[in-house]
């Protein structure tokens, strides 16, 4: 893995603030040959997630060049994450502007085995649902928790029983004709954005609405999204079964393909 904050070479003092305050928010993104697909939506996430949470913009030009330098003679498909947070930042003071630093590792691409997924469904939301922050601890718990009853993950639904998101992951539905992503509180994920405009590219009604979770039964299928891995058919939420359609897999693929590798 290869690390840098604000450019340089980090070092332990630099990862301090980091290590012991879990305060900041980040973007993951796969890199292949130096390009993104949904390079702006990421950045776009980075700079509006800072002044919320630091009360400070965020260099969007620099962390640029310093994504580019971290990536830099890397070949084939790489993960890349962008953490920002603030070694300035006064616990007692959270109001003061902090200034953000910015934490760019690029690592192996993680792979995802293609089993479809059987999830839990569970009353969660995580907090501040809209940025994605580092604050992962309930999301892995409760993923923990579907996994210790026997199922692969876990699905949030809201006090109404509304459908969100998925631990780390969105999720879509097919009735057959149209995607439906569910409309509750949930990060607006670079994978989801991307496959929404691809399918509205190539014709296909792709629509954001309330999914309670007493109606899943009226899909055809379900799936998975998220940066490491753009689609994950679902073979079950609690009770409830779903197709595995080698034919959404293939839609959604094209969507997705409709979106080329931006350089970073």
């Amino acid at each position: 893995m290869r690390t840098e904050l604000n450019g340089h070479a980090v070092d332990v003092e630099g990862l301090r603030a980091l290590a012991l305050v879990n305060y900041g928010h980040f973007t993951s993104m796969q890199v292949c040959d130096g390009g993104v697909r949904g390079l702006e939506l990421h950045l776009a996430r980075l700079r509006a997630a800072t002044p919320e949470l630091f009360g400070r913009e965020l260099d969007v030009d620099a962390t640029r060049a310093w994504m580019r330098r971290v990536v830099d003679g890397e070949r084939g498909t790489r993960s890349l994450r962008v953490t920002v947070f603030s070694r300035s930042l006064d616990r007692d003071r959270l109001l003061e502007p902090a200034a953000p630093d910015v934490l760019v590792a690029c690592a192996p691409a993680r792979t995802l085995a293609p089993t479809p997924l059987r999830v839990r469904s569970v009353r969660y939301q995580r907090e501040a649902p809209h940025i994605k922050h580092i604050g992962t601890f309930g999301l892995y718990h409760q993923k923990r928790l579907a996994q210790a009853a026997g199922y692969d993950d876990a699905l949030f639904v809201d006090a109404r029983d509304a459908v969100a998101e998925g631990s780390i992951w969105n999720v879509g539905f097919f009735d057959g004709e149209r995607i439906v992503w569910p409309d509750a509180p949930a990060l607006c994920g670079v994978s989801m954005q991307l496959l929404h405009d691809g399918l509205r590219r190539l014709g296909v009604p792709s629509t954001a609405r309330s999914v309670s979770l007493a109606d899943i039964g009226r899909f055809r299928s379900a799936f998975f999204t998220n940066t490491s891995c753009a689609f994950m058919p679902i073979a079950r939420i609690d009770d409830t079964p779903f197709v595995v359609d080698p034919a959404l897999q293939a839609l959604l693929d094209a969507a997705m393909a409709e979106h080329p590798w931006q350089p970073i």
